[in-house]
């Protein structure tokens, strides 16, 4: 499969096991698993056609590492990133003192007046290094990194989480304990 058709097809699954199950048909359950071959024949169904190989490509090669398969190879899911109802189950995890969270310039203004907010999604998604935020900034306009006093925000009661992929998940992130990282200001 080369690098194109793997992009579309992770979009597609981010899609059917994050956003909208019931376009091809597919229930995941309260963790968001789906069953390999429930997803095969309906995505089949829906003239969508993919083989458990390609299924295992994108798994394997998606540089984000967005799904996972469970322990017997079963059954897939979506590591974060959810707008439906799914509880992943994951455990609360003591987190590094700053994590990172890659933005649009254009969206400083409402972040700095509400805080990191999930959206439509179950949490605001965070990242351990600034490489990783810049990435995500830059999907979607000039970057811009935000540096997290985690240290403060666990002191303070909030609960991290961390997923298999290294996203760092917490419910949102108040402006008290936002601020720019030092590779992001200007002298």
């Amino acid at each position: 499969m080369n690098e194109k058709d793997m992009v579309k097809l992770s979009k597609r699954l981010s899609n059917w096991l994050r956003h909208n199950p019931d376009a091809i048909g597919v229930d995941p359950d309260e963790a968001g698993w789906v069953p390999v071959d429930t997803l095969l024949r309906q995505a089949s169904a829906h003239g969508k056609p993919l083989t458990r190989a390609q299924l295992e490509t994108v798994v394997e090669r998606n540089s984000k590492k967005r799904f996972e398969f469970d322990e017997p190879g079963t059954a897939i899911r979506a590591r974060q990133g959810h707008s439906i109802a799914v509880d992943l189950g994951y455990e609360p995890a003591e987190p590094p003192p700053v994590l990172y969270h890659g933005t649009a310039e254009s969206t400083l203004g409402p972040i700095t007046a509400k805080g990191l907010l999930p959206m439509r999604r179950h949490a605001v998604h965070l990242s351990a290094e600034t490489a990783t935020a810049h990435a995500v900034g830059a999907r979607h306009g000039k970057p811009t990194i935000l540096a997290i006093d985690a240290t403060a925000m666990r002191r303070d009661g909030y609960e991290f989480f961390v997923t298999g992929n290294g996203v760092w998940l917490v419910a949102e992130v108040p402006t008290r304990y936002l601020g720019l990282a030092d590779s992001t200001k200007t002298s």
